[in-house]
């Protein structure tokens, strides 16, 4: 049986630093991947416009200074591509992928009480692994949900899912359909728009989007941001949600009706979701009276950018301003919304007209026209957050699984990484955690997880230790989530097309910050605390004080 100190499944920015962190440890560490090379998530996100929705200077690792000043990004927000190139260049200079195996894929593991160690059942290689610590970096989302429709099989034109996009695809001159309009669907219909031959965009929930603010880097804009990236990280490990801008700490009732004007004008034209949900007002996310007038902010500017009446009125949406904020990368030939003064582009509603089968020609909906598309695009989400965990058959003590843990009380942990029965296993952002910025939030899980092996490491017991949350701790975190989000406005946003257990991009917010842990902030500040109390929540694992391998959170 082959043995290894740590495996960690995932070759994106969670399982790549990971692998950094331990194998400087000492330990004898295998990352394993079913693609068939780094990237984690953005290996598989090929599909048009895919961006990440932070800022480029931001949406990177923080520990490698030299790298953040060396490495060039040529516009405010990073593509796929250069995501991907990123991450390559990472490993390749820290020669890591020496200890990675890829198309690979974990099928099982299965906790060992008497040898404290994890079997694993995997897709290559000469049998079973073993190993004493099980770190998953799958991310939030990875596996595509398809919505249940009557004759999908019998479409004859290309099928195909934003999370599995077939590599250089072309759709110039082609009929698309595209179902949804999540963050995914925003960045696809903004992207492939001009480029197709005619777009239709079924649509249930209709978004608020703001504009990204993309635009290609200045060389003035670089200099400044390497002359401040100290000060910048400072401030993003500060913050709210550590997306690098600086967050508003004024009321919605202190600011006159001109004033609330300007400032929302003014995040407008900065661009992202983020900034104009968190850079506005401090209680827009809670306060309704707020909320209602950014959504009537944008409203307005759909109807001033859209000049269809009835397409105008179609987009606007009329729930609450709380799901994930969306903004599109206009410096691609236009936003989101300009899309839609295209000839060539319309948009079904589904309230009105749902689908009521796809034929082998492309959609009916039940007005009974017949939506001839040569290709069908599902930019429908995800099973979410669990479903990356309990679609590998984890089993912990006694053979409990995870899927079975969670039956009851749904997704839950301690910490927002780790669960009791499940010794020795880290789920990196698993449920019940920050919703931030995804790098931040990665380095955080990655070094508290590094610390706690580090503690158990050097314990003066050679004997195994199994670091295992509490129950009680468990509970805890929950309702500290729980009491956190109580006033939150996000529970109030309408369900998504999807069934309940497929969550999409805007809908995550239910499932993660809907109940959820602290802010970025907050977050690190109860990792602090934990160490700093002999790591609270835990079961006794290690030695009083024994950090000797710890770094800073």
């Amino acid at each position: 049986m082959e043995h290894h100190d740590a495996v960690i499944v995932g070759a994106g920015f969670a399982g790549i630093y990971q692998l950094y962190l331990l194998r400087a440890q000492g330990l004898k560490c295998l990352v394993i991947d079913q693609a068939g090379d780094v990237g984690g998530t953005w290996y598989w996100n090929l599909y048009p416009g895919a961006m990440s929705d932070t800022e480029s200077y931001v949406y990177r690792y923080s520990w490698d200074k030299d790298l953040l000043r060396d490495y060039e990004w040529k516009e405010h927000y990073v593509k796929q591509p250069q995501v991907l190139a990123y991450l390559e260049h990472v490993v390749e200079r820290h020669d890591l992928r020496k200890d990675m195996r890829f198309n690979t894929q974990l099928l099982g593991a299965n906790w060992d009480d008497k040898s404290q160690t994890w079997k694993l059942d995997v897709s290559s290689g000469k049998g079973k692994i073993e190993c004493r610590y099980l770190v998953t970096g799958l991310g939030l989302l990875s596996k595509q949900n398809y919505p249940e429709i009557d004759g999908l099989n019998t479409f004859q034109g290309q099928l195909h899912h934003t999370a599995k996009w077939p590599k250089d695809l072309d759709l110039t001159g082609l009929r698309v359909g595209v179902v949804g309009c999540g963050s995914t669907g925003v960045q696809v219909i903004t992207d492939i728009a001009g480029k197709v031959s005619h777009l239709t965009c079924f649509q249930r929930h209709p978004q608020y989007s703001v504009p990204s603010g993309d635009k290609v880097v200045t060389e003035e804009y670089r200099k400044w941001v390497n002359e401040n990236y100290d000060t910048i990280w400072d401030d993003v490990w500060n913050s709210i949600t550590a997306f690098g801008f600086k967050e508003s700490d004024r009321a919605f009732s202190d600011a006159s009706p001109e004033e609330r004007e300007k400032v929302f004008q003014e995040n407008w034209e900065k661009g992202n979701g983020f900034r104009f949900m968190f850079g506005t007002f401090n209680d827009l996310t809670f306060n309704p009276e707020a909320n209602e007038a950014a959504c009537e902010f944008i409203r307005e500017k759909i109807g001033q950018i859209v000049k269809d009446p009835e397409k105008a009125k179609k987009l606007k949406p009329t729930d609450v301003y709380a799901r994930r904020p969306l903004c599109d990368g206009q410096a691609r030939g236009g936003t989101y919304y300009e899309q839609f003064n295209r000839d060539n582009v319309d948009i079904v509603d589904l309230k009105e007209t749902p689908i009521e089968r796809v034929e082998p020609k492309g959609v009916r909906t039940s007005d009974g026209k017949l939506h001839e598309l040569d290709v069908l695009v599902f930019a429908t989400g995800f099973d979410a957050v669990e479903g990356n965990c309990t679609r590998i058959n984890i089993h912990g003590r006694d053979g409990i699984s995870l899927a079975e843990a969670w039956d009851g009380p749904g997704p839950t942990s301690y910490l927002g990484f780790t669960m009791p029965g499940f010794p020795n296993f880290f789920a990196i952002t698993g449920p019940k955690g920050p919703f931030t910025n995804i790098p931040p939030a990665v380095e955080t899980q990655v070094r508290f997880i590094n610390n706690l092996i580090g503690a158990a490491e050097s314990s003066s017991d050679d004997k195994p230790k199994a670091i295992e949350a509490t129950p009680e701790a468990e509970k805890d975190w929950s309702k500290l989530c729980e009491e956190l989000a109580a006033n939150s406005l996000f529970w109030k946003a309408e369900a998504s097309i999807l069934p309940p257990k497929t969550i999409t991009l805007t809908d995550l917010m239910h499932r993660t910050t809907g109940s959820s842990a602290p802010t970025s902030q907050g977050y690190r500040q109860k990792l602090e605390e934990c160490e700093k109390n002999g790591y609270a929540g835990f079961k006794p694992f290690a030695d009083e004080n024994s950090s000797a391998r710890a770094v800073k959170l």
